[in-house]
């Protein structure tokens, strides 16, 4: 096989649905005249697919934009209303021997389906695709007519909870934000609130919706698995990488597929240039699916790998379902030839005998490879799912590779990604952590709502499987780690809610995964101890570890938040395990970003607006229990900028709230630099950790909030740092300030040995060398660290308030994939806690811009400067190569180049670019 090259962006969208019959008619409903009312509100406007209510009317000028000041409460009304859309189905053929089917990828999420004024089906699931055949319907109707009313997701769920001999939980067990009762319903949890975003609880047609009309011998694939995976691969256990691939195709089909049908397989490139085809072997038809099977030779496919870890060598698939010399139907994938697998297994002798700590491994495997998975959490992008757009979503994940960052853990409960965005994935080669709808609560467990999660998540595994990107199924968030400990705590020695969790998790999230791909691993919980048995030859493979721990032995992967800011940077206080699954601390957004959203008269830090935007607090009880000490949102913000940095104090009222604004940034990224660097480290000590993924990549609105991009792609100080620090090759210190001892650490997660110099250097905040540089060779291993630098800070000649030590590191080391050596850089810096304590004095920074480069330079003259950061005006999305670093006067004139994304300035953003630094929150 050739490798590939990409294909364009217009024929992505189109890629994972496109599908060929004979004769078939398909009408998108997204081009038909709709209609939104209410009758209640004495509302008529028109609608759009896809879409939901609050965005039509929103459009039609019947409420404000959702998003602004205080949308999310006084739009409630449309939350707790019914919703009808409407339209008339022109064009359709009635005639006999045509079969007419609705077919929609996503109701949101309540709907009653009517056609011609008789009842089709009711729908109770965001997430699944339903289709029905309505041709009896038609034949006897003059004036096609199409009606969906959706119900209140609020108003229903809350009948549901009252329903004679509900089940009910513990209390506490179930966080609530905004709205009570989400675990009863089949959509977007978030969408009842989170403490990170709003609780609009849309409705509406979110997902493409079609007709489609079939000859009497007509099919048409309505959904897809591919499945590429290693022979005698079984999921959950890394395979052998001397096998060759099995190419496995199953198609869900509207219509009769004939038994003498078969399915043919054409492998080609960008150019449309035949590289591999043929028929799949041992074919399988029912009434409803075909699939089939084909082994293909290891040696003449190209691998795909993540981000900074090889090419993103992809192929186009076309599976065509053949009878005698007719086509009836085909379905074209790009997909790549890839194995990722979630490697739980035991510490091996050979592991023990490298002084790794017993117990089970938690890392992940590409292609045969340990790697070290440097990323974020991906949470809903906007509170609306159909004004996500493609080009929105590259604008993201450019900004995610730009990162250093190779995997994204796909926040339950969120919608499923739609497949564009998987698409961006695999041409980006970033991974998708990906997570059944499921989180912070118990669910139900009557045999109507596991069969519709059933229907849910075989729909979803199949849809996406093919994608490369694709590297984990979780059943779910905090389960194992939070909700049955809750429940457990609250109702002791009631087995009943871990049996009822696994009947879920286990008994109809697992099968669906294991039941319709080899390729994936499943883990039931985010976080989770593993598995203490996994034999495929059981009824059910896979039985959990839970809390059946060996001392001294290490399992699973951890999260952390510690709310308690004085204990920040307390090494001791991080957890120890094989990879760190989320972690982290809120911030606010920028002023420009705030401006977007609040009212001019409410821009100061604890103005009311600003306050109830902050959905940071006691949820249900269940914040209260276990993350938060007595202070909440605001107040933790303001504890953490006052304990370490100078705090604000600026005449004007706006400058003073964004350098307020920036200064709970800066603790944000100071705070996720130091875990991030600590398990970074683990790598080479005995957890071997191979993992970090912080809370959380993006934000789904204008708040505070825990991301490190703010909701119009804007970089906070997070994304900078977490680009720092994600470099193959970092340098890092590690304080135990209780006993002054200070050391530091090179850490690399190349695949061969690296080689190179570490220099230390202590300087004054005047910017004077306190001593002479300390300069120190050094090897570090593969996927390593080694201890570079040790001292005491209670043996030093000076202060530490005087004082702050620069590292550097210049290594050489060959990148994975490449035969190429190459040139690595790092610097780092440690200082004394707090820097409100240090002697900071004006660095006298000096910003100028070159026409000529398009690039930015700024230098320090007169001292040290911490935290120096370039600020890019309103209406211009760009980010710099750096920014949120130090400066020194020795360091002479630093060149800072700059990406654009999107200008409305006509290019004159670059005359407002501001520079500053901490010193500047000193002045009055």
């Amino acid at each position: 096989m050739r490798l590939l090259g990409k294909l364009p962006t217009a024929a992505l969208a189109l890629l994972s649905t496109t599908s060929t019959a004979t004769a078939q008619k398909v009408l998108d409903l997204s081009t038909a005249k709709w209609t939104l009312s209410n009758p209640i509100y004495n509302i008529s406007v028109p609608g759009s697919v896809p879409s939901q209510a609050h965005l039509d009317l929103y459009s039609a000028g019947v409420i404000p934009d959702p998003y602004y000041g205080l949308g999310d409460f006084d739009l409630r009304w449309v939350a707790e209303t019914n919703w009808t859309y409407s339209t008339v189905l022109d064009g359709l053929d009635t005639t006999s021997g045509t079969s007419t089917w609705l077919l929609f990828n996503g109701l949101d999420t309540f709907a009653s389906i009517e056609v011609c004024g008789q009842q089709v089906a009711s729908t109770n699931n965001q997430f699944r695709q339903y289709y029905f055949e309505v041709s009896s319907i038609l034949s006897s109707c003059s004036t096609p007519t199409l009606s969906i009313n959706f119900g209140s997701a609020v108003n229903i769920t809350a009948d549901i909870a009252n329903e004679p001999d509900q089940e009910t939980w513990p209390y506490g067990v179930e966080q609530v934000y905004e709205f009570p009762n989400r675990q009863f319903m089949r959509k977007e949890q978030s969408d009842f609130g989170w403490d990170w975003g709003p609780a609009f609880a849309p409705a509406g047609i979110w997902q493409p919706a079609y007709v489609i009309q079939l000859p009497a011998s007509g099919i048409y694939i309505r959904n897809s698995l591919l499945d590429i995976y290693r022979q005698g691969q079984l999921n959950n256990l890394p395979p052998d990488q001397s096998q060759p691939w099995i190419v496995n195709a199953s198609l869900d089909i509207l219509g009769s597929v004939p038994s003498s049908a078969t399915l043919s397989i054409e492998i080609f490139d960008i150019n449309n240039t035949t590289v591999a085809s043929g028929f799949l072997e041992n074919v399988t038809t029912t009434a409803t699916t075909i699939g089939g099977s084909v082994a293909v030779d290891g040696e003449s496919c190209q691998l795909w790998w993540p981000n900074g870890l090889g090419p993103q060598n992809l192929y186009y698939f076309k599976i065509s379902v053949v009878d005698g010399d007719q086509v009836l139907a085909s379905v074209t994938k790009r997909s790549g030839f890839r194995t990722i697998v979630l490697n739980m297994t035991p510490i091996s002798e050979e592991q023990l005998a490298q002084g790794i700590a017993p117990g089970n491994n938690w890392h992940f495997e590409i292609n045969g490879h340990e790697f070290y998975a440097k990323g974020s959490n991906f949470i809903p992008p906007d509170a609306f799912w159909p004004r996500v757009t493609p080009t929105r979503m590259e604008q993201l994940f450019q900004s995610i590779v730009d990162g250093n960052q190779n995997m994204l853990r796909v926040w339950a409960s969120g919608a499923y990604s739609p497949d564009f965005i998987y698409d961006i994935a695999d041409e980006m080669g970033v991974l998708l952590w990906s997570e059944f709808e499921f989180s912070d609560s118990l669910y139900p467990v009557g045999s109507e709502f596991l069969e519709n999660v059933r229907e849910e998540a075989n729909y979803n595994v199949r849809r996406v499987n093919h994608h490369p990107s694709l590297a984990l199924w979780a059943g779910g968030n905090e389960l194992e780690n939070l909700e049955l400990q809750l429940a457990a705590a609250a109702d002791p020695g009631n087995d009943r809610w871990r049996q009822e969790y696994e009947e879920l998790f286990l008994d109809v999230l697992l099968p669906a995964v294991y039941g319709n791909s080899k390729s994936i691993s499943y883990i039931p919980s985010s976080t989770t101890n593993g598995y203490l048995v996994l034999n495929f030859s059981l009824p059910m493979p896979m039985i959990e570890r839970y809390n059946n721990l060996t001392p001294g032995s290490i399992y699973g992967d951890t999260d952390h938040y510690d709310y308690d800011s004085v204990v920040a940077f307390n090494l001791s206080s991080y957890p120890v395990g094989r990879f760190a699954n989320e972690f982290g601390f809120h911030s606010m957004p920028s002023l420009q970003t705030w401006q977007q959203a609040v009212p001019a008269d409410e821009l100061y830090f604890n103005s009311s607006t600003i306050q109830l935007r902050n959905h940071h607090y006691p949820a249900g009880g269940t914040f209260t229990n276990n993350f938060a000490n007595s202070s909440k949102g605001m107040g933790e913000m303001t504890i953490a900028s006052e304990l370490y940095y100078p705090v604000p104090y600026h005449s004007d009222p706006i400058a003073n709230f964004s350098s307020w604004c920036h200064t709970t940034q800066i603790f944000q990224a100071d705070f996720y630099r130091s875990q991030i660097t600590y398990y970074r480290r683990g790598s080479g000590l005995p957890e071997r950790q191979l993992g970090s993924l912080y809370w959380q990549l993006e934000d789904i609105w204008q708040a505070p909030t825990w991301a490190g991009i703010e909701y119009d792609g804007r970089w906070k100080v997070l994304h900078y740092i977490s680009k720092d620090i994600y470099q193959p090759i970092i340098i890092a210190s590690y304080w135990n300030y209780t006993t002054g001892d200070l050391t530091a650490y090179v850490t690399s997660d190349l695949w061969s040995p690296a080689s190179g110099v570490a220099t230390f250097t202590w300087y004054n905040y005047e910017g004077s060398i306190l001593g002479h540089p300390h300069t120190v060779p050094f090897s570090v291993g593969a996927l390593n660290t080694t201890q570079v630098y040790a001292d005491n800070t209670f043996t030093l000649p000076f202060s530490l308030k005087h004082a702050v030590l620069k590292m550097s590191v210049t290594a050489t080391g060959t990148p994975p994939n490449t035969n190429e050596t190459r040139e690595y850089k790092h610097e780092s810096y440690f200082h004394d806690l707090s820097l409100n304590d240090v002697k900071l004095i004006d660095p006298g920074l000096k910003l100028s811009y070159s026409k000529e480069t398009g690039n930015f330079t700024v230098r320090a003259t007169t001292g040290v400067a911490a935290w120096v950061w370039l600020d890019i005006p309103a209406g211009t999305l760009a980010n710099f190569n750096e920014n949120a670093f130090w400066l020194f006067p020795t360091d002479g004139p630093r060149e800072i180049s700059v990406k654009v994304k999107n200008d409305t300035s006509g290019g004159k953003w670059v005359e407002k670019v501001t520079v500053r630094s901490l010193w500047d929150n000193k002045l009055p």
